[in-house]
């Protein structure tokens, strides 16, 4: 009963930090999607930003794993530094206006961009749980689903209406990537 309990608990942990890395593909999703997309273009950032919020991730976790294994015992500490760090920067991104020329993501090299830029921050996450998690394939199937799915909601909505959302996607997801953060280091 306390194992299942534990591995509730980790799961619930796992979808949140899945579900705040997405909020930055959601949020980025709805300014792309205000500037027109077609539903086809949709469904490739969509499937190719799932792609690399496994991608991304999987290497973290390799990473990490070797990390873990050098830092001993103050992995916990390293890996909610870590967290802390990333979740800071989104925060203090989403305050930051974007300046430049706009991509043109409905071609393959704007789609990559799109979709490597907002997976960045799971290689990241992926280093701090490969300090100590060990269920990979949960993580990665989790950050995959969720950041697809995300930036296709985020798209879509972009697609619907123009609001301004992006910047607090981005916020709240620093937000909770800080709070796990601390959660490690105390």
């Amino acid at each position: 009963m306390l194992e299942m309990s534990v591995q509730s608990g980790q799961l619930a942990a796992i979808l949140m930090m899945a579900f705040a890395l997405g909020l930055d593909a959601f949020s980025l999703g709805i300014g792309v999607g205000m500037r027109g997309i077609r539903l086809r273009h949709v469904l490739n950032i969509g499937l190719l930003t799932a792609l690399f919020h496994m991608l991304m991730p999987l290497l973290g976790l390799l990473a990490g794993h070797y990390v873990g294994a050098l830092l001993g015992k103050v992995t916990g500490l390293a890996a909610g530094g870590l967290l802390v760090l990333l979740g800071g920067h989104m925060i203090v991104n989403s305050f930051q206006k974007e300046e430049g020329r706009p991509v043109n993501h409905t071609t393959l090299l704007g789609m990559l961009m799109f979709s490597i830029g907002v997976s960045i921050d799971s290689f990241s996450v992926g280093v701090s749980l490969g300090m100590f998690a060990h269920d990979a394939v949960l993580i990665i199937t989790s950050f995959g689903a969720v950041g697809g799915l995300l930036s296709i909601c985020g798209l879509m909505i972009g697609r619907k209406a123009g609001s301004r959302l992006g910047n607090y996607g981005e916020m709240a997801g620093g937000a909770i990537l800080l709070l796990f953060g601390l959660m490690f280091i105390f």
